[in-house]
C-alpha cells in the first residue's frame, strides 16, 4: 500500500521505516531534508515538496502527517488541501487534541475528504515493538487502511482498532496518557519513598527488577524504569524539572466538564507543574504564613 508520510522526526522516521519493511510504499517530506535522506537510507522514497510528494501517490491517496499539535497540524492540513482530491485520505498521527480533530474532520468531510485520527502510542520503541493505534474516523474509510495499521501494531491483529468516528482516535489518546501519567507519578512516589528509608539500605534497581516477574504492578513502563535505574542508579546528572504535553491537562479539563474525578490524573499532573517551577511562590507564601502568625523560621535563600 502507499503512504505519503509528512514529519519524519524520530518517531514519524521510525514508522515509515517499520512501514517499509512491512512491504508498503512510503514517499516523506520534512522541512529538515536530512530526515528525508535518513528516510530513504531506510528504504522509503523522498520528496521535497508537497508537489512531489503526491505525484508520487496513486488515487485515493493517503498522507499520514506527525507533525506536533495545534497550529502546526492545521498549517499542514492548509497547505496540503489544495493537492488532495475527493476520495483521499488525511491521517494525523499526532498527539491533536481531540476537539480540534473534530473541527478538522467536520471541515475536510465537507470537501469529500476523508480524515482519520489516529492516537499513537509506542515512542522510539515502536520500530521493533510496533506501536498501539487508536483509530477514530469513517468505519469503511479505517477498514480501507487497514493494511497500514496492521505493519504498525505489534501484531496485525493485536494492538489497533478504530474506536469511533473522528476524534475518538485522538480522545482514547488523551486519557491513555492521563492514565499514564498517574502510573509513572505511583512508580516515582513508591521509589523515592525506599529512597529514603536508609537503615535499610534498599537497592532500588534490585527491587524493580524482582517486581518485574510474578509482580501485580509489573508492566512495560516499570520495564523502562529497571533500564533506567541500569544506566544511572543514582539519576546523577538528571534535573528534577518534567514537562507535560498537554494531554494531562486536557484529560484533566474533561473531567471537570463531566464532573468524573481523576485525583490520581490530577496529582500526577499538579507534580508535573512543581516541577517546573524552580522557586514555588506557594511555597515561599506558605513559610511567611507560619513566621506571622507563629514566629515560626524561615529559612533565607543563598545569594
Amino acid at each position: 500500500m502507499e503512504l505519503g508520510m509528512i514529519g519524519l522526526g524520530k518517531m514519524g522516521g521510525f514508522m515509515a521505516e517499520r512501514l517499509v519493511r512491512g512491504g508498503h510504499k512510503v514517499i516523506g517530506l520534512d522541512r529538515d531534508r536530512a530526515a528525508v535522506a535518513r528516510a530513504v537510507e531506510r528504504g522509503a522514497a523522498g520528496a521535497d515538496s508537497i508537489d512531489k510528494l503526491m505525484a508520487q501517490l496513486q488515487a485515493p491517496r493517503a498522507v499520514w502527517i506527525m507533525v506536533p499539535s495545534g497550529k502546526p497540524v492545521d498549517d499542514t492540513i492548509d497547505l496540503l488541501v489544495p493537492h488532495l482530491a475527493p476520495g483521499d485520505t488525511l491521517i494525523d498521527g499526532g498527539n491533536s487534541y481531540y476537539r480540534d480533530s473534530v473541527r478538522r474532520g467536520a471541515a475536510l468531510t465537507a470537501r469529500k475528504i476523508n480524515f482519520v485520527d489516529c492516537g499513537t502510542s509506542g515512542g522510539v520503541w515502536g520500530l521493533t515493538e510496533g506501536y498501539s493505534l487508536m483509530v477514530g474516523g469513517d468505519a469503511d474509510v479505517v477498514a480501507r487502511l487497514a493494511p497500514i495499521f496492521q505493519t504498525l501494531a505489534p501484531v496485525p491483529d493485536k494492538g489497533w482498532g478504530r474506536v469511533g468516528p473522528c476524534g475518538a482516535g485522538h480522545y482514547v489518546k488523551m486519557v491513555h496518557n492521563g492514565i499514564e501519567y498517574g502510573i509513572m507519578q505511583a512508580y516515582a512516589e513508591g521509589l523515592d519513598l525506599f529512597r529514603h528509608k536508609t537503615e535499610f539500605g534498599l537497592d532500588l534497581l534490585q527491587i524493580t527488577k524482582i517486581w518485574q516477574y510474578g509482580s501485580v504492578v509489573r508492566s512495560w513502563l516499570l520495564d523502562l524504569t529497571v533500564n533506567a535505574l541500569s544506566k544511572n542508579p543514582a539519576l546523577e546528572g538528571i534535573e528534577a524539572y518534567v514537562t507535560d504535553s498537554g494531554e494531562g491537562r486536557w484529560t484533566a479539563i474533561e473531567g471537570i466538564e463531566h464532573g468524573v474525578p481523576l485525583p490520581a490524573l490530577t496529582g500526577a499532573l499538579d507534580a508535573r507543574f512543581r516541577s517546573q517551577d524552580p522557586e514555588p511562590f506557594s511555597n515561599k507564601l506558605l513559610a511567611m504564613m507560619r513566621h506571622e502568625f507563629g514566629g515560626h523560621a524561615v529559612k533565607t535563600a543563598r545569594k
